[in-house]
């Protein structure tokens, strides 16, 4: 999925979108593939409070200061890809049934299609993988798809295809063995999916 956060938004959206966006992309550009030397550099300039997200950006920060891309590639590979699989399988799939490309993903691309989304060709992942929708929540949020990007369509997105696992798959993550750098992103997309999730709750 095109990068919507550092694009122009394609619609004018308020500053708790426009946030909500960006963490949306953040999370899916550190699940989607190893953090690049920029990407490090640039969570180092994170800021926090006392609040679970706060804390969580703060970690995140502290830990990009003191990890190099090599060894961020290394745990990535560790924690998703491993010698036949990594310790975690980060789909819906899996998460919802135990097994990888089962129903979950079917109803997802019968979703994308309907909302007139399509992947990338260069992505060769399932389309139920945790990074992919959290961009696909991203662009929905600033109106990069055709498909209606108000709150409806957005809470639609999130009950079907995030709020049954997301949580779950985070807190793995954030205890994770291999987790040191990715052990914040598990802390931090865990309470994300919390505030998503309740704030959606009320709509």
């Amino acid at each position: 999925m095109t990068n919507a956060v550092e694009a122009q938004c394609p619609r004018s959206i308020c500053e708790e979108d426009r946030a909500r966006a960006q963490m949306y992309q953040l999370l899916g550009v550190l699940l989607g593939n190893p953090p690049s030397s920029e990407l490090l550099r640039g969570l180092t300039s994170l800021q926090g409070d006392n609040t679970p997200i706060g804390s969580a950006s703060k970690n995140l920060a502290a830990l990009a200061e003191r990890t190099s891309p090599v060894d961020a590639e290394r745990e990535y590979n560790n924690l998703f890809v491993g010698l036949g699989r990594g310790e975690l399988l980060p789909y819906a799939s899996y998460y919802l049934t135990g097994f990888l490309n089962e129903r979950p993903l079917a109803d997802l691309r019968t979703d994308l299609m309907y909302r007139g989304i399509k992947a990338n060709d260069d992505v060769k992942e399932p389309e139920d993988h945790i990074g992919t929708l959290c961009e696909i929540m991203a662009g929905i949020i600033t109106g990069e798809f055709v498909c209606d990007s108000d709150l409806p369509s957005q809470k639609a997105f999130f009950d079907a295809h995030l709020a049954k696992w997301a949580e779950l798959f985070f807190t793995d993550l954030e205890k994770a063995q291999a987790a040191v750098f990715y052990a914040p992103v598990g802390s931090l997309g865990r309470a994300f999916m919390a505030v998503e999730a309740d704030a959606f709750a009320i709509q």
